[in-house]
C-alpha cells in the first residue's frame, strides 16, 4: 500500500494497492482507492481481518495540501476490498469534525485501523472535538465497515498537539497507534492508543498509552511509557501485540542518556496489558540526526510467538539507513492465564483446496485437529496425536485428499 505521486496532474492523488501471489518475487500494477478529483490523499494505513480476509484502509484527504484557506478542510476516510484487493469500496468519511488542511496540528491525521475479536473495525486519529479542542477521537464499525458511530469517541486531549519541533529532527509527530488484543488470553479484546506529545513542556516529550475494555466506548488516564526521569526527548512511537501471547512491544527514538541530539532506540514491553513497561535499549550506537534530513513519519515493529522486529531510520556519515534488531523472547505466559494450546486461525477461510493449519502447546497434551462445515457438522479429521510433546506445529490440510 503507498501513495500516488502521478507525473501530471494533483500532488498524491490515490492510494493504491499492489500484491504479489509470488513470495514478492513479482507484483501486480495495483488498484487504488481515494481519487477525488484534485483533492490529496495522504497518510494511509491497513489492516487484514484474517477471518474474512477483507482489507481496510484509513487516510486522511485534503480538499487541498497545505492550503490556509477556511474553505478547505481534512477529513478521515475509510475504503474496504473484499476480493483481494481486485476492487475497492467507494470511500467514506469517519470524522465528524473537519480539520484545516495545513498539515499540522489542526488537520485530521494519523487513522491505523485494527480489527477486534470479533470482526469489529477499531480506529483512532488526531482531531479535534466539536468545541474545536485538540484531542485523539475514536470511531468503530461492527458490519465490516458498512456502518460507523454516528458520533465519534473523544479519547483523551492532546496537549499542544500532535506536530512538535525536536531538535535535528525536520519535521515530528506523535500521531496515535490503535491495536487491539485478539489473543484469547487475560486481556483479550482490550483497545490500546499509542502516541507521543509534549505535555509536559517542549524539552521533555513522552510515550504514551491509553486502554479500554469496552469496545471504546470509555478510556483509561494516559499511562507514561517511557521510564527514564523527566526532562529528555522521546519520539516516533509504534505499538503492537504479540497476539501469542499478549505482549506489547512499543519501539520509539531516545535521548535519555545524552545532553545533546544523540539519539538511541528503546524498545518497551508491558506482559500485563500495559500497567507496567520495562524500557530496553536496541540500538547498538546512537546517531545525530540533521534537520536537513527528513526521516518520515513513523517507526514500526511487529511481533509474533516471541520474534519481534522493530524497524527505524538512523543517518550515518550524512546518509539515511534503515535498520532492525534481531529480538527474540520466550513468551513465559503466566499457566493461570494462558491455554495449553495456542491455535492459530486457518488460512485461507473459508478453505478452498488446501491451507496449513499451525499451532504450539505449552505442555505434553493429547491433539484432535477435526475439520467442521460452516453448519457446523463434522466432516473429517485431520489427525489425532496422543501426548504430543510441547512445541510448535504445523498441519498441512488438504481438501482432495480427504475425499470428501
Amino acid at each position: 500500500m503507498h501513495l500516488s505521486y502521478p507525473d501530471e496532474g494533483n500532488w498524491i492523488d490515490r492510494i493504491v494497492c499492489q500484491k504479489s501471489t509470488d513470495n514478492g518475487a513479482s507484483w501486480n500494477n495495483g488498484t487504488f482507492m481515494g481519487l477525488n478529483g484534485t483533492k490529496a490523499q495522504d497518510k494511509e494505513w491497513a489492516t487484514v481481518d484474517r477471518a474474512n480476509n477483507n482489507i481496510y484502509v484509513t487516510w486522511t484527504e485534503f480538499d487541498s495540501y497545505g492550503s490556509s484557506s477556511e474553505a478547505d478542510s481534512s477529513f478521515i476516510l475509510f475504503s474496504k476490498s473484499e476480493d483481494a484487493g481486485e476492487t475497492w469500496s467507494e470511500a467514506i468519511r469517519l470524522s465528524q469534525t473537519a480539520g484545516d488542511c495545513i498539515d499540522d496540528d489542526e488537520t485530521v491525521e494519523g487513522a491505523v485501523p485494527t480489527v477486534g475479536t470479533n470482526g469489529e473495525i477499531y480506529v483512532a486519529w488526531a482531531g479535534r472535538k466539536t468545541n474545536g479542542e485538540l484531542a485523539i477521537m475514536f470511531d468503530k464499525s461492527t458490519d465490516n465497515g458498512e456502518t460507523w458511530l454516528d458520533q465519534d469517541i473523544f479519547v483523551t486531549n492532546f496537549p499542544d498537539g500532535w506536530a512538535y519541533d525536536i531538535p535535528g529532527i525536520s519535521r515530528c509527530n506523535g500521531l496515535p497507534v490503535t491495536v487491539c488484543d485478539t489473543s484469547g488470553l487475560a486481556n483479550n479484546g482490550r483497545i490500546y492508543i499509542n502516541w507521543t506529545d509534549q505535555r509536559n513542556g517542549t524539552d521533555d516529550t513522552d510515550v504514551w498509552l491509553v486502554s479500554s475494555d469496552n469496545k471504546g466506548e470509555a478510556w483509561t488516564e494516559p499511562k507514561r511509557i517511557n521510564d527514564d526521569p523527566a526532562g529528555k526527548q522521546q519520539f516516533f512511537t509504534w505499538l503492537t501485540i504479540d497476539q501469542t501471547s499478549g505482549y506489547l512491544y512499543c519501539v520509539f527514538y531516545d535521548r535519555r542518556n545524552y545532553d545533546n541530539n544523540y539519539t538511541d532506540v528503546y524498545m518497551a514491553v508491558s506482559k500485563d496489558g500495559g500497567e507496567n513497561f520495562e524500557n530496553i535499549k536496541i540500538s547498538e550506537t546512537p546517531f545525530s540526526p540533521n534537520s536537513g534530513a527528513f526521516f518520515g513519519d513513523y517507526t514500526n515493529i511487529s511481533a509474533h510467538n516471541g520474534v519481534i522486529r522493530p524497524i527505524w531510520t538512523r543517518l550515518d556519515d550524512s546518509g539515511l539507513s534503515i535498520y532492525t534488531a534481531i529480538i527474540e523472547q520466550e513468551s513465559n505466559v503466566p499457566e493461570k492465564e494462558a491455554n495449553n494450546i495456542y491455535a492459530e486461525k486457518i488460512y485461507p477461510n473459508p478453505l478452498t483446496t488446501e491451507a496449513n493449519f499451525s499451532y504450539k502447546l505449552r505442555k505434553s497434551s493429547n491433539i484432535s485437529i477435526k475439520l467442521f462445515d460452516i453448519s457446523g457438522k463434522h466432516i473429517a479429521t485431520i489427525s489425532e496425536i496422543n501426548n504430543q510433546p510441547a512445541g510448535k506445529y504445523v498441519e498441512k490440510i488438504n481438501i482432495e485428499e480427504l475425499n470428501l
